[in-house]
């Protein structure tokens, strides 16, 4: 949600993870020293962190309203950057035109994303949720078409829209009319996903070139999508009397993990390895995802759920443009995976330059 360089997986972000984007692509950048943590351990950590964040979702929704699970999401991600950028001693952007843009991209890669997968786990499973997730380059490209002259079409990205939906297809049961998944649950976790794609174009388009840092406008982004779900949370639902140690926990964990520490992580991996390696986590987050429905949710799973997702992964993976790969290469990845995915708070602005 890389670009993906979006703040942000649960996926431009600007996040993965899942996914979540937030303002705009993160070069690769020399490193000064050896990370104290190898990098495939972050890796590691990171997908992990991405692929609970549905986990996290389900269990916040048993104790808050869907607008309050998101909104307690962005409230300590926000407190996690807002901390780092204190440390680190920079500014949030001056520039009144730079917030603008932000807020359209809180809206398009935080708010609204986020409180879809959260309407949407009321009614699917989680591991439903992290596959539509994983649709998100499938969305990307498709629009990449449309908004972005750069991103020609090609046999190749053709094939994986194709195999891309086609998995989803075969996740729904179409040959059983999509007996047992919820019409609307779906529709409302693919539109999440398609927005973390629409808002990396936007982010791409607006926020590439402001002479701030990714972390400032990260902060920032994530600061006016807290503040937007502040003022609509309490006019569509009851203002929360009670906080439930689990779901609460869960919520805090899905903010501070998931979408601020998260973030750092990404843009760290990103520097060090490029965004071709970093992006790769996208590929994991719904097979965590699925691994902790199943194990700690109880959710059932029918042979055509991971199948399908792979067949979802494979064309998402086809839909990737590449100029090189690996560290060292250059990267031209499109726009759909760096913009992320879930899970993450500014899916837009590292890896998703992909995250509920």
């Amino acid at each position: 949600m890389r670009t993906t360089a979006i703040p942000g997986s649960n996926a431009p972000s600007a996040l993965p993870e899942h996914p979540a984007p937030v303002a705009g692509p993160i070069p690769r950048q020399p490193q000064r020293g050896r990370p104290a943590v190898d990098w495939r351990i972050r890796f590691g950590a990171l997908a992990l962190i991405w692929g609970c964040s549905f986990l996290f979702i389900k269990l916040g929704t048993d104790g808050f309203a869907p607008l309050y699970v998101s909104f307690g999401r962005m409230f300590f991600g926000t407190a996690v950057l807002a901390a780092t950028l204190a440390v680190k001693r920079e500014r949030l952007p001056r520039a009144a035109r730079t917030w603008g843009h932000l807020a359209v991209a809180a809206f398009l890669l935080n708010a609204l994303p986020f409180t879809l997968f959260a309407y949407a786990e009321l009614r699917i499973p989680s591991t439903l949720a992290g596959i539509c997730n994983a649709t998100t380059p499938l969305w990307g490209m498709v629009l990449s078409l449309v908004a972005l002259s750069e991103d020609r079409p090609t046999r190749r990205r053709f094939a994986g829209l194709a195999i891309g939906f086609a998995g989803v297809l075969t996740v729904l049961g179409v040959w059983q009319g999509f007996s047992g998944q919820d019409a609307a649950g779906t529709a409302m976790a693919l539109v999440a996903a398609a927005s973390y794609a629409v808002g990396w174009i936007y982010v791409r388009r607006t926020l590439a070139d402001t002479g701030d840092s990714n972390l400032s406008k990260s902060g920032a982004q994530l600061l006016l999508g807290t503040v937007q779900l502040a003022v609509v949370a309490p006019l569509v639902a009851p203002v929360p009397t009670s906080f439930p140690a689990v779901p609460l926990l869960a919520i805090f964990a899905l903010g501070a993990l998931g979408t601020g520490l998260a973030f750092l992580v990404q843009y760290g991996l990103v520097a060090e390895v490029g965004p071709t390696t970093a992006t790769m986590i996208t590929y994991l987050v719904p097979v965590v995802s699925t691994i902790t429905g199943v194990a700690f949710l109880g959710e059932q799973l029918s042979w055509n759920t991971p199948v399908g997702a792979l067949i979802v992964l494979a064309g998402a993976a086809l839909t990737q443009s590449r100029t090189g790969s690996g560290r060292g290469r250059k990267d031209t990845i499109s726009p759909a995976v760096k913009a992320n995915t879930t899970g993450s708070p500014a899916a837009g602005t590292a890896v998703k330059a992909r995250q509920s």
